[in-house]
């Protein structure tokens, strides 16, 4: 059944993407950031319940739905299944944009091409030159695989369609509180830590999963050593752990200086991760073609334990 959902789901994507700026998760953060404002008074704990009541009560509900659907008629259970993962599986919401960036940069139009990575990050871009904005695109189109898709498809395969949407909330919660306690000065960075915390158990074990598929899947000795020596380096550690083993998958490197990047969000001076060349244009259809096998054998993973089950 869960097989079957995403199988579904990541086929009629490819037809009728979810923007990522779509109503239900436009609505979800519109809801939290209500919900903050009538909590934080800058104590750790009002966090804490303010997680709670924005993660909790939507979890259960889709979990005991599943459970009542499934009871009722097989065929609405997995209806249901694909609902829900279609709006926490996002895979064209940022292959569009990475392959868009592909294409620019191929035909060598990089002010194009850095205006197309302004959008997907939103922040300047101008200045980056071409081995720059390549680092910028792989980086993000690996975390933005792992966030969009296999995050969520991890939690699915184990715990439903409750557990994606537990970790989709999940991480729009750490985000969005993250940037507006960043962004306004009267909210409190006491109440977005919870979030932040919650969100690094949630992650744990997907964000080695998503680093051990990028290494099964691509050049695997580098992209282990480069795991063990250089993912610790990196600010976050999830992070750090999937685009060191990214970046060794592939034999490239990324992370390091960003050319006159200024004060904008992409930090100017971040720790090297990965081993090889320099990051350039041929290497963003390296990295496409990389997420796109460990998505495969996720599948056939996927496949097999679903035939396995079948079988008894």
């Amino acid at each position: 059944m869960k097989f079957l959902a995403l199988l579904a789901v990541l086929a009629f994507e490819q037809i009728r993407p979810l923007r990522n700026d779509n109503a239900v998760h436009a609505a979800y953060v519109r809801g939290v950031g209500h919900l903050r404002h009538l909590l934080d008074a800058g104590q750790y704990r009002q966090g804490v319940w303010g997680w709670i009541l924005a993660v909790v009560p939507l979890t259960l509900l889709v979990f005991w739905a599943e459970w009542l659907l499934a009871r009722m008629n097989g065929a609405l259970a997995l209806l249901f299944s694909a609902c829900v993962l279609y709006v926490t599986v996002g895979f064209r919401g940022f292959s569009n944009y990475f392959n868009e960036i592909n294409r620019l940069m191929n035909a060598g139009d990089l002010s194009a091409a850095r205006e197309q990575l302004r959008l997907w990050c939103n922040v300047d871009c101008r200045d980056l030159d071409s081995n720059a904005a390549s680092r910028v695109a792989i980086e993000l189109g690996l975390m933005s695989s792992h966030r969009n898709v296999f995050g969520p498809v991890a939690w699915f395969l184990v715990f439903g369609p409750a557990g994606a949407l537990l970790y989709r909330m999940a991480a729009l919660l750490q985000h969005a509180w993250h940037a507006r306690a960043a962004a306004d000065a009267g909210l409190s960075d006491e109440f977005a830590l919870f979030a932040a915390r919650a969100f690094a158990v949630i992650d744990w074990v997907p964000a080695r999963l998503t680093a051990a598929s990028f290494a099964a899947v691509g050049n695997f000795q580098d992209a282990v050593d480069c795991w063990r020596a250089q993912a610790a380096s990196w600010p976050d550690q999830s992070q750090g752990i999937i685009l060191a083993s990214g970046a060794g998958a592939l034999g490239v490197k990324l992370g390091g200086v960003l050319h006159e990047a200024g004060s904008a969000a992409i930090e100017a001076s971040r720790p090297e991760l990965g081993t090889g060349d320099q990051a350039d244009a041929d290497y963003l259809s390296s990295a496409v073609g990389l997420i796109w096998r460990a998505l495969v054998m996720w599948m056939l993973l996927a496949g097999v334990v679903m035939v396995a089950h079948s079988l008894g």
